[in-house]
């Protein structure tokens, strides 16, 4: 009898548990702005961020000015435009690779596989793009809390903070 009653307790904490961990994923859905002042930055042009994509490239970071993002149990989908261009990129939250076209310099469509996952409260995007010839990767690092969502950056140039309110 006592045996029963460790393993229905055992199995209680073992649910719970796994209910909170459910629960550790955040939701990015919303309307984000860049916070320039909290950043850091002189505000991007209306309609910036050019090229790089989620890993924090050119312009105004890791979301431009901003962008819409929508996410299901499956993905997070990021739509903003890049001067008269709108662009919307599809992660996969399982860690298996995603495939997205990015504008690069020019103007020239470039191929970006990244894998996202999720490290307790925080998206872990890794994206990699053949620049010219040479294999260039990036890592962001999404956390949102309440009203603000901060996006880390890091690549080869180091390592970029983008503060962005809904």
């Amino acid at each position: 009898m006592k045996r029963a009653r460790i393993g229905i307790m055992a199995a209680a904490v073992f649910a719970v548990a796994s209910l909170a961990f459910a629960q550790a994923k955040p939701d990015f859905s919303g309307t984000w702005t860049l916070d320039a002042e909290a950043s850091g930055v002189t505000a991007p042009p209306a309609g910036g961020g050019g090229g790089g994509g989620m890993g924090g490239g050119r312009g105004g970071g890791a979301l431009g000015n901003g962008a819409t993002i929508k996410q299901t149990a499956d993905t997070v989908t990021v739509e903003r435009t890049a001067g008269e261009n709108k662009v919307v990129t599809t992660y996969k939250l399982d860690g298996t690779e995603s495939k997205n076209t990015m504008m690069g310099r020019g103007g020239t469509p470039m191929e970006s596989v990244s894998t996202a996952k999720f490290d307790g409260g925080k998206l872990v995007i890794v994206s990699k793009q053949d620049v010219g010839g040479r294999m260039v990767e990036s890592t962001s690092v999404w956390t949102v809390s309440g009203s603000t969502l901060t996006v880390e950056s890091t690549n080869a140039r180091g390592t970029q903070k983008r503060i962005y309110k809904k």
